[in-house]
């Protein structure tokens, strides 16, 4: 009886390139059509895990937790000076879904730091801001401004406690000059003081005080009049 021989089934060759093209675990440097590289973990073929991603285009690095091909986790993130031709750290902390999230330290021009909290890449919570010009906020942020209780200290040690609202002094506060030796206690809006009480405060330690300590207030109920004033103007808001 005669034998017939069929012949092997044989994979296709495209198959098993495609499996070798499947990236996962710790893989070599790979390198994108745009020039950008990545060197670190994968999970079915998104960088996921430890890994080192540097764009080409400008140069930037991250070095820190990838999840599903997203920066997740805790990394750090910087730019190639163009001058000195070294990595200046731009943001180092806590990252979800792509965007600075939880707590980090980011690296401003003119050497400007913020300390805290991030949400959806936005300074959100408490956090600690260094200006240039050498006064700092501490306090609640929102949305990328000072929002909520927060406290500013100018370069003269003078400063401002209490409420903020869009970036401005708002709502209750204290504004001490200690140059001057004064404080005053009232309500903001928008930055501007619209009432309140101004007295001497630290007068004999100030480094320029007034020519004249403040006068004392002659109104019978001075603190009637003030609750009036600030009735009014809550009134007002609403």
């Amino acid at each position: 009886m005669p034998i017939v021989k069929y012949p092997r089934a044989t994979e296709p060759l495209w198959h098993e390139w495609d499996r070798k093209a499947q990236k996962c675990g710790l893989r070599h440097t790979v390198y994108s059509v745009n020039g950008d590289q990545y060197t670190g973990e994968w999970l079915g073929n998104l960088k996921h895990g430890k890994g080192i991603q540097v764009w080409k285009r400008n140069g930037a690095i991250y070095s820190g937790d990838w999840k599903f091909g997203k920066r997740d986790g805790y990394g750090s993130y910087s730019i190639l000076d163009p001058v000195t031709k070294e990595y200046k750290k731009v943001y180092t902390g806590w990252w979800k879904n792509d965007k600075k999230c939880g707590y980090g330290v980011t690296f401003y021009p003119s050497a400007e730091r913020y300390e805290g909290e991030w949400s959806g890449g936005l300074r959100s919570g408490w956090g600690r801001m260094y200006y240039w010009d050498g006064s700092m906020y501490e306090g609640q942020w929102l949305e990328d401004r000072p929002g909520g209780q927060g406290m500013l200290r100018l370069p003269n040690e003078n400063r401002y406690e209490g409420g903020w609202k869009d970036g401005k002094k708002h709502g209750p506060g204290k504004f001490f000059y200690l140059d001057k030796g004064q404080l005053f206690e009232g309500i903001w809006a928008a930055d501007i003081p619209k009432c309140g009480i101004l007295i001497d405060f630290g007068r004999v330690e100030a480094p320029a005080p007034t020519q004249y300590p403040i006068p004392k207030i002659e109104l019978a109920d001075p603190d009637g009049v003030l609750a009036e004033a600030q009735a009014m103007f809550d009134d007002s808001q609403n």
